[in-house]
C-alpha cells in the first residue's frame, strides 16, 4: 500500500509497539499534531541521521494529548505502528508548514526464535549490570521480541536505525545478538580495570613464590 502521510522527523528511532511521550513546541509540528488529534490520523517519524531524513520511519498514532499549554505547545503520548519507508519527500505543501512524503508499507516478518530471543535478554540484563543501571522491560521476559528491548541494548542511534530496516525478526535478533557479543566482553573488561585501579596505592595480601 502506498499513501501521503504528514512527517516529523526527528534524530531518533522509534519501533512498532513503543511509547513515546513528546513535548511539541515548534510552529510547523503544533500545527501537525492538532490536525493528527482531530482526524485522529497517524503522522511519519523518519529517522534523522547526520542531519539527513533516512529512508525508513515509523507511523505513530497520538494516544493521548496529556497537557496543552496556554502559548499552543503541546504535551503528547504516541505508540509506533509499522515500519514505512520513503518513496517521495515533500516538502512544501499548500497552506501547511509541515512537510510530507509519499510511503509503502514493506513487508515485516514477525516470526522470531523464542530460544534465542531468550539468550538476547539475559544479555541486556548483563550489560545492565555491568554498567550499574536499572530499566525495567515492558513485557514479561517470554514476550519480549527485538523491538522491546532494541532500546535497552546499548546501541548507537546508527546502530538502531540498522536494525529498523531489518524486515525480519530473525534478522533482528541475530543482530541483537552479535552486538551484545561484541560489548559485553569490553564492558567485563574495563570493569575489571576498574576494580584494579581501585586497589592501586592498596595494602595487598600477595603470596609469594614457594
Amino acid at each position: 500500500m502506498t499513501n501521503f502521510i504528514p512527517i516529523f522527523p526527528l534524530a531518533t528511532v522509534i519501533y512498532p509497539g513503543e511509547q513515546l511521550n513528546l513535548h511539541i513546541f515548534e510552529p510547523r509540528y503544533k500545527q501537525l499534531i492538532k490536525e493528527c488529534i482531530e482526524t485522529k490520523k497517524p503522522f511519519g517519524i523518519p529517522s534523522v541521521i547526520d542531519e539527513k531524513i533516512s529512508e525508513m520511519g515509523t507511523l505513530v498514532q497520538v494516544m493521548e494529548l496529556s497537557k496543552e499549554y496556554d502559548d499552543g505547545k503541546l504535551d503528547i503520548k504516541t505508540k509506533g505502528l509499522q515500519v514505512f519507508r520513503i518513496l517521495e519527500l515533500i516538502n512544501e505543501l499548500p497552506d501547511k508548514l509541515y512537510s510530507g512524503a509519499i510511503v509503502n508499507y514493506p513487508e515485516n516478518d514477525e516470526k522470531g526464535n523464542r530460544a534465542l530471543m531468550q539468550g538476547i535478554v539475559k544479555g541486556i540484563k548483563e550489560l545492565h549490570k555491568l554498567l550499574k543501571i536499572e530499566k525495567k522491560l515492558a513485557k514479561p521476559d517470554n514476550e519480549l521480541w527485538s523491538y522491546d528491548v532494541a532500546h535497552h541494548a546499548g546501541m548507537s542511534l546508527t546502530e538502531e536505525y540498522e536494525l529498523l530496516e531489518l524486515l525480519h525478526e530473525l534478522q533482528r535478533q541475530e543482530y541483537l545478538k552479535r552486538h551484545l557479543k561484541k560489548v559485553l566482553p569490553l564492558l567485563a573488561e574495563m570493569e575489571m580495570l576498574k576494580e584494579k585501579v581501585k586497589l592501586n596505592g592498596h595494602f595487598k595480601n600477595l603470596s609469594g613464590l614457594k
